[in-house]
């Protein structure tokens, strides 16, 4: 055919012109070229349809010799067939008896163009293109239906004008979420009316009396002329039919035969029609008038399922696998680049794809919807197998998605994007899409799977986020020595601040794609976030375990306190979608703390060990500078307890107070010193002295212990009497504010104050047995705790405060 098309290109004065029209003015070269392929085409056809035998009368009868034809073109076409597409037959007036009334239907074309015919070769067309009409079978449309047609076909033609051609181009440069201006809107108005809806039913054309052969039957499907060839094909089928009938059960060869070539015949038009519209949506302008055939052929063969001859399987699902498989060509040649060379690959490759998807279901809406019946349903056909498609596109894409920024414009892009205006939601797709579904056809647990990916990447990042914060503080602090910054007088890092905006930027990420993987990533950051406190502590140890000086050891302990404070209260805000994990993060938090602060009480405590281990002697008693060496060293430390957030500060603070109390009167107790010569009037004031410095300091320092207090006044009044016999009226303030003190620790007072034995000594215990039995102590909160300062060891000691801590919600 194409081989006819040249050599007629080659002897047609028209032909010449269009191929110069490049010289031309742009109007006159684009009319002439245009008018020129449109000769060269009909003629092309025509010859190869006067070359069917149909048209001579019969299967065997010879083609027409070329003088002949040529005087046939210049005098008077053959007339043309019914045609599936066109409506329902009709005789033309100058068709002869003995002609066929099949011919192709690309012949009819030329009844289309008859009066450009007349002006460009100057031959009459008397005969018209025919129509099947609902109503009137056997009737002709009149003049406006056919002009109508006409149009219709020009433009499945690309015969357009310069008007056209710019309108084209304008289109093509508007982006698919682009509002379409009022104009735009009227002409697609106007075209979508022009095009008018293809009609369900149809009436078909009387099959050949004699069919054609096989071979030439096989030909015309190749020319894709399906009318004739299917016409012809269901009259093979019918002889097929009748012999069947007649040679019953017995089954010759010949009819074997022919049954083969039916298969192979029905195997090559399925093939055919398959691939034109497969390839329908990829050149529209091409296709559109075959699938008018393409369609009858199939409500034809639907409709003829169940008799022998045909295809077992249905034609309209095979043309919904053919579309699918189109639209499969469509997306899989969407650019894709390679992660190696655009760090934006997946995010471009989405962006490209769902133009694609809109401007290909454009075409659809507004071309190839118009060459089907209603009952196929071809826009909805287009959607759902692009749901299909790009489901299954996307799962081949998922093993490659590895970065979080990927996962992220996947995940957002299936949830949101392709359901939004950008892509099924576009305005230029309403309102045919209205009533249809805009999900995507994914696999099961495929879109589970894939949040399951984001939030283990999620943690992944985290991670390494944690591990160059830690390896930033090292390298930014701890090495360099540099002091903590202060913010309201409060020591902090950029510790807290860094890992919150990390979770937040999680958080806010997963939360624009939906509510549920929010919440899913948000118990994934926390779970990352319970290992990060005890990492932290093992870099800080190993890097600043021997630092000095000493106060920047300490201000880092305190930075550290409050900023994993901060984080923890800012974590608190997840408490109702992720409690337990909350809780998991708050008990890791807390003890980091505990363990921070008793490294803090500890440093203290053996800063002042040996000061508190030389009150209540001699020297003391002559000399100030032990106990001006504590108060130093608590002053500092109270300091520091300012810098610290609360209620850390106050909690600290209350702790060094009982370890000082518990220090200060133990050395009381030791039997270490004893006070003669009246020596014991000028222990007690000294007692009282400094005791009053330490309850004002520790008062500065907000402690909570204000129980404490009352500790050095009831032991100095016992201390500082004249008279033995006034000891016994001092009793019961001591009784009272601590029930468990006992007689061991009054015979430790007595010591220390000068009174060893003696009758007033056996009163004294006397009185104070009196005292215990009668049971006026009012505070019972802390029957245990003098006792512990007194007489437990240090090492229970600290064990008991650590539970206390771990009791505590900070």
């Amino acid at each position: 055919m194409s081989h006819m098309m040249d050599k007629s290109a080659e002897n047609s004065d028209e032909d010449r012109v269009s191929l110069k029209s490049n010289v031309k003015t742009p109007s006159e070269g684009a009319v002439k070229e245009t008018m020129g392929m449109l000769q060269t085409f009909r003629k092309s056809i025509r010859r190869a349809a006067e070359k069917s035998p149909m048209l001579s009368g019969g299967k065997g009868s010879k083609s027409t010799p070329r003088s002949d034809a040529a005087d046939n073109e210049s005098s008077s076409p053959p007339p043309p067939s019914p045609s599936l597409s066109a409506g329902s037959p009709m005789t033309s007036p100058m068709t002869s008896p003995m002609t066929s009334p099949m011919t192709s239907p690309i012949q009819s074309i030329g009844g289309l163009f008859q009066k450009k015919d007349e002006e460009e070769v100057d031959t009459e067309q008397k005969s018209k293109g025919l129509t099947r009409s609902k109503t009137d079978p056997n009737g002709v449309r009149l003049g406006g239906s056919l002009m109508k047609k006409g149009a219709s076909l020009r433009r499945s033609l690309k015969f357009n004008t310069k008007k056209d051609k710019d309108k084209t181009n304008r289109k093509e440069q508007l982006d698919h979420v682009s509002e379409f201006s009022g104009e735009e809107k009227k002409e697609e108005k106007e075209e979508e009316e022009e095009c008018g809806e293809m009609d369900e039913t149809y009436t078909l054309p009387e099959l050949p009396h004699t069919p054609l052969s096989v071979m030439q039957i096989n030909n015309l499907i190749e020319m894709e002329v399906l009318e004739e060839a299917h016409l012809n094909l269901l009259a093979l089928r019918r002889e097929f039919q009748q012999e069947q009938e007649r040679c019953g059960e017995d089954s010759p060869m010949e009819l074997a035969k022919k049954e083969k070539d039916l298969n192979l015949l029905y195997g090559h038009l399925r093939n055919k029609v398959n691939t034109i519209a497969r390839d329908s949506n990829s050149f529209p302008s091409r296709n559109k008038g075959l699938l008018v055939p393409v369609a009858r052929i199939i409500q034809e063969e639907e409709q003829r399922a169940d008799q022998p001859g045909g295809l077992t399987d249905s034609w309209m699902e095979a043309w919904r696998e053919a579309v699918c498989e189109g639209v499969q060509l469509k997306v899989e040649g969407v650019h894709l680049e390679q992660r190696e060379k655009n760090v934006s690959w997946l995010a471009v490759h989405l962006g490209l794809l769902g133009k694609a998807i809109v401007e290909d279901l454009e075409i659809v809406r507004k071309q190839l919807r118009w060459s089907y019946p209603p009952s196929f349903k071809v826009f909805s056909t287009y959607v759902k197998s692009y749901h299909r498609v790009v489901g299954q596109h996307l799962k081949k894409l998922e093993p490659q998605v590895t970065e979080l920024k990927d996962l992220y414009a996947l995940l957002d892009w299936i949830i949101n994007r392709y359901k939004s205006e950008r892509i099924m939601g576009s305005p230029s797709l309403q309102p045919d899409l209205k009533d249809a579904s805009a999900d995507l056809q994914l696999e099961d647990d495929f879109l589970k799977q894939l949040k399951e990916k984001y939030c283990c990447r999620v943690k992944e990042d985290l991670r390494s986020a944690l591990d160059n914060i830690i390896k930033l503080e090292n390298k930014e602090v701890w090495s360099e020595q540099k002091a903590p910054e202060r913010e309201d007088n409060v020591l902090i890092s950029d510790i807290d601040m860094d890992i919150q905006t990390i979770v937040k930027g999680n958080m806010k990420s997963s939360g624009q794609i939906d509510a549920q993987l929010e919440q899913r990533v948000i118990s994934s950051c926390l779970e990352e976030l319970k290992q990060f406190p005890k990492r932290f502590e093992t870099e800080f140890r190993r890097h600043c375990g021997a630092l000095r000086p000493q106060t920047l050891w300490t201000e880092y302990h305190i930075t550290y306190i409050n900023s994993f404070t901060a984080l923890q209260e800012h974590m608190e805000g997840h408490q109702a979608a992720c409690p337990q994990e909350v809780e998991g993060f708050r008990k890791e938090v807390k003890w980091l703390i505990v363990r921070l602060t008793q490294d803090l009480e500890d440093q203290f405590k053996e800063d002042v060990k040996h000061c508190l281990r030389k009150m209540m002697t001699r020297k003391w008693l002559t000399n100030d500078d032990d106990f001006k060496q504590l108060y130093e060293q608590t002053e500092q430390l109270s300091h520091h307890c300012t810098l610290m957030r609360p209620p850390h500060a106050q909690e600290f603070a209350s702790r060094l107070h009982y370890h000082v109390v518990r220090e200060y009167a133990g050395c009381l107790m030791k039997n270490n010193y004893s006070c003669k010569n009246r020596k014991h009037e000028k222990a007690a004031t000294k007692i009282r002295e400094q005791w009053r410095k330490l309850r004002d300091l520790f008062a500065e320092m907000e402690s909570t212990h204000e129980w404490l207090h009352h500790v050095g006044e009831d032991l100095s009044d016992i201390i500082i009497q004249k008279n033995k016999t006034d000891i016994k009226n001092h009793l019961q303030p001591l009784v009272e504010h601590y029930p468990d003190f006992s007689k061991k620790h009054l015979v430790a007072v007595l010591y220390f104050r000068g009174l060893t034995r003696g009758r007033e000594h056996q009163r004294i215990l006397q009185r104070f047995s009196q005292l215990k039995k009668s049971g006026s102590g009012v505070h019972r909160q802390h029957q245990l705790l003098l006792q512990s300062a007194l007489l437990l060891p240090q090492r229970l000691f600290s064990r008991q405060l650590v539970q206390r801590v771990e009791r505590m919600n900070f």
